[in-house]
């Protein structure tokens, strides 16, 4: 479930006082091999929220924020 892209973007969701969009989180990220759109950073986020582990806040654009 490619955990190595989840931890990165995690870490930016971990130190952001609010929900981020996959934009921005991808903006936030240092140059990761793997994670290069927007679309990328949406698909990893999307299979952690079937886990539970992200919360999605439906929207235009949709935005991300760690489920605690």
């Amino acid at each position: 479930m490619h955990t190595h892209e989840y931890e990165r973007i995690r870490g930016v969701l971990a130190d952001a006082e609010e929900p981020l969009t996959a934009r921005e989180i991808l903006s936030l990220l240092e140059e990761t091999e793997g994670i290069d759109s927007p679309h990328r950073v949406a698909t990893v986020l999307g299979r952690w929220a079937k886990r539970g582990e992200v919360d999605v806040i439906a929207g235009r654009p949709y935005r991300y924020e760690l489920n605690t």
